[in-house]
């Protein structure tokens, strides 16, 4: 199963409207928490909203995970150990007041478990792929560098 989620502010028509295009040839089912105003789109399973248990019942079913670039959901993912593709909601389509989740989807692109759809085609090349990495609670190789010097310094 596929689990979707455009956050709990706005609605993400690109995104919705990306996997109902897609929904018929991926094989296998795709839910999405949607927002407020979206129409039912054959194909998919839309939610205006979950329960918290609802959402995370459903993150942790799900093959892979398809959001907007949220931090929320980028910490959801690595506490489920999901694979996450993001789409960022981009300011010049009128889907966010700044383009803040291009910037946050340029921070997250190569860690593990976090693949980032620039476009549309990109998405659905990536929900076709089988195996995805999880996300996980790594630390990067900076951070283990810094590690390594505190412990060198103190002790």
């Amino acid at each position: 199963m596929i689990f979707a989620t455009v956050g709990t502010q706005l609605p993400f028509p690109r995104l919705i409207d990306a996997l109902a295009a897609l929904a018929p040839d991926l094989g296998e089912p795709v839910v999405a928490q949607a927002g407020p105003g979206e129409a039912a789109r054959p194909g998919l399973d839309l939610r205006e909203s979950l329960t918290p248990d609802a959402f995370s019942d459903l993150f942790r079913a799900a093959r892979v995970v398809v959001a907007h670039a949220g931090i929320g959901t980028v910490l959801s993912a690595r506490r489920f150990g999901k694979p996450l593709v993001v789409l960022p909601r981009r300011h010049g389509l009128g889907e966010h007041r700044n383009d803040h989740q291009s910037a946050t989807a340029r921070q997250l692109q190569g860690l593990p478990g976090i693949y980032v759809a620039w476009e549309v085609p990109d998405l659905a090349a990536l929900l076709r792929q089988g195996d995805l990495e999880p996300a996980r609670d790594g630390r990067s190789p900076s951070h283990q560098a810094l590690l390594a010097r505190l412990r060198d310094f103190v002790g």
